[in-house]
């Protein structure tokens, strides 16, 4: 079975999403730009929400988490929770 592991940053805009990503291709770290604007408890810990296989989360997130580069920020993805900015760190097919 799949699995991967991923960070997120959740916020309620699309404004907003785009914003910290451009901050975080710009240099920021994500780890920090998510304990200072994740609105996800998730933050705390930089944004990393450990591993998790297929079905897991929301399927807009699965749809980018298996599918997307590895390392490199995605977003922004709206979800019924808001808008993320999705970086896989790892995924085992």
């Amino acid at each position: 079975m799949a699995q991967a592991t991923a960070r997120h940053i959740l916020v309620d805009s699309e404004e907003i999403c785009l914003e910290l990503k451009k901050e975080i291709e710009q240099g920021a770290d994500f780890a920090d730009v998510a304990k200072g604007n994740s609105s996800c408890p998730s933050s705390a810990q930089g944004g990393d929400l450990g591993a998790f296989g297929p079905g897991m989360m929301v399927p807009e997130f699965d749809k980018v988490v298996f599918s997307a580069p590895i390392n490199k920020i995605q977003g922004p993805v709206q979800t019924q929770f808001g808008y993320h900015l999705l970086e896989v760190t790892s995924r085992e097919d």
